[in-house]
């Protein structure tokens, strides 16, 4: 299973910034696709963005235009920078592997919270 790291939630008012990390522990080569799934209170864990090791993207229609996820594949390091962000975005977010060869795995989760 893959151990990932996250970091970066926190609270902030509507239309502000904030940036998640996520770091896979070990030496992993070349993961297939790392991305970002958040869940809010009483809803199912839905797809935020995803980014594979040949670099294409995909974004949930609600975060398009706002968020941008990014890869360093060296490092096996995804980010998730959040703009404009709005109270509906309000979860907690999970930071997701797989390598594409059998191994997956899942981060603690962030919470971020937007509110006034």
């Amino acid at each position: 299973q893959v151990q990932l790291v996250e970091s970066g939630g926190g609270l902030v008012q509507p239309g502000g910034s904030l940036r998640l990390s996520c770091a896979a522990i070990g030496s992993y080569h070349n993961i297939y696709l790392m991305g970002w799934y958040r869940q809010a209170p009483g809803k199912q864990r839905e797809l935020v963005a995803t980014m594979t090791s040949g670099e294409s993207k995909s974004y949930a229609d609600s975060v398009k235009g706002r968020f941008t996820i990014a890869r360093d594949i060296a490092t096996n390091t995804v980010w998730l920078q959040m703009n404009s962000l709005k109270p509906e975005d309000t979860a907690v977010y999970y930071c997701n592997a797989d390598t594409g060869w059998g191994e997956s795995g899942w981060g603690q989760g962030t919470q971020v919270t937007v509110s006034s």
